[in-house]
């Protein structure tokens, strides 16, 4: 069993239906709300439990109900909450994802506590960190814990796993950390810009900033896989989309725990392509997050 840690966001999503977004000055009557478990963070370290992966969270929740109900889930997915912080003073992070009747969505995001994660925090967390095999960390909590997380499992020798998102300024040379830098294609179009959109040259450039590889998520059309000598396409699952919330989550666990069990950077991918294509099929962020059995399914009917 691989042992992944996970610094990253913890979040309560009060997650809307609705048929289109509304114009400005508009109400619109959407067709349901629905409560999940959700942050970057929490997602990805679901994800990599339920995938197989001895888990680690670190990250910071409000003193409340909704930090409360975070805690019991990722317990009851086997995870290893000693690194998550209550801090009574400030609120759980909440998000307010909008789901459109083809799948797609947009999401207002309120960090709170998870922006009030920092470096101290994180050093309390520092042997976890070091005993895992991979580090999994993302952009939405304090950027100080961030990059005092890949600085204390860099110097440690482990293998570091940044998902930029949401895109948010950050430190020079903090990319030259990840081993593996993982963006959707909003986040690499903001952090390559120059490259016009294509895709290829996104992830050449982003190679360049020092990651050994990037793997760019492109939605329905797949992933884009960089590695120093091989630039290859990996195709999406054809599937029937009902909610995209967590897709992304749900393909950076797989591919992090692919990855630490020895899988090649392009095999990965496709085992996240795989637990993507799942977690489109279900409602919610958490709540879509495949099995084992779930991926190697889709894996061996694709």
């Amino acid at each position: 069993m691989v042992r992944i840690a996970v610094v990253g966001s913890l979040m309560m999503d009060l997650v809307v239906r609705a048929p289109r977004l509304p114009s400005r000055g508009e109400s619109l009557i959407a067709h349901s709300f629905q409560t999940f478990i959700g942050g970057k963070g929490g997602n990805q370290a679901t994800a990599a439990a339920r995938l197989g992966a001895d888990v680690t969270m670190i990250g910071k929740v409000g003193d409340d109900d909704f930090g409360r109900a975070i805690l019991a889930n990722l317990r009851r997915e086997g995870i290893d909450t000693s690194g998550v912080i209550a801090d009574s003073p400030i609120g759980t992070g909440v998000a307010v994802p909008i789901v459109l009747d083809d799948g797609d969505n947009a999401i207002l995001a309120i960090p709170r506590a998870n922006l009030a994660l920092d470096a101290e925090d994180v050093e309390r967390a520092r042997a976890s960190i070091a005993a895992a095999d991979m580090l999994m960390v993302q952009f939405e909590v304090g950027m100080a814990a961030t990059e005092s997380a890949m600085r204390i499992a860099r110097s440690a020798g482990r293998t570091v796993m940044l998902n930029p998102a949401p895109i948010a300024p950050h430190p020079p040379g903090l990319l030259a950390m990840a081993d593996v830098l993982l963006p959707n294609e909003v986040e690499a179009a903001a952090l390559a810009p120059q490259a016009g959109g294509n895709h290829r040259a996104e992830a050449q450039f982003l190679r360049s900033r020092g990651p050994a590889t990037v793997v760019i998520t492109l939605g329905e059309n797949g992933a884009l896989v960089a590695t120093n000598d091989r630039v290859t396409e990996v195709p999406a699952f054809p599937v029937a989309a009902l909610d995209s919330v967590g897709a992304g989550d749900a393909f950076c666990g797989a591919y992090a725990v692919a990855l630490a069990e020895g899988a090649t950077p392009f095999e990965a991918a496709r085992f996240g392509a795989a637990a993507g294509a799942v977690a489109v099929t279900r409602s919610g962020a958490a709540a879509s997050l495949p099995s084992r059995l779930d991926v190697e399914r889709i894996l061996h009917n694709g």
